[in-house]
């Protein structure tokens, strides 16, 4: 189908997650993804607190390090996906505990994937934290289904 309309931009995809320890959770997620936790700018946090932008029940301290107490952001390692709109993943604190199933679940791919390099993913997973709840098969795909250290599942 063409069209005289000029073509739209894709949109880049922040994946926002609630969460009871963002920055923890954060940090468990970049290592299970082999992803990147976002370094917060300590100077520009500390400069917004002084000059009266943010308050000091807007900061907290997370392995020695001023973060802001709204969340952490996690996203491939830089060189990976070069675009500006590389897929981020924003965990930001909420005051209620996960109580119910996840309407969206994530489903890792790993790349390669075979039975054994599944299985040794699985013992990694499972060793970072992951809590093992359940499989599934659909023809000849299967997987796993688990959950990360607050709960939410993910399939591998």
């Amino acid at each position: 189908m063409t069209t005289d309309r000029a073509v739209e931009p894709a949109y880049g995809l922040q994946l926002c997650v609630d969460s009871a320890q963002p920055h923890d959770l954060a940090d468990w997620w970049a290592q299970a993804l082999r992803w990147e936790v976002e370094v917060q700018d300590e100077d520009f946090i500390r400069r917004m607190v002084a000059e009266g932008h943010a308050s000091a029940s807007d900061i907290t301290t997370h392995r020695g390090r001023v973060v802001w107490v709204a969340g952490a952001a996690i996203a491939p390692p830089a060189g990976t996906a070069p675009s500006p709109n590389r897929p981020r993943i924003l965990f930001q604190p909420v005051p209620e505990a996960k109580t119910v199933k996840n309407r969206v679940h994530w489903d890792l791919r790993e790349p390669g994937s075979d039975d054994d390099r599944r299985a040794v993913e699985l013992q990694r997973l499972l060793g970072l934290g992951a809590t093992q709840v359940g499989s599934g098969r659909q023809g000849p795909w299967t997987w796993t289904v688990l959950q990360d250290p607050e709960g939410n599942e993910f399939c591998l």
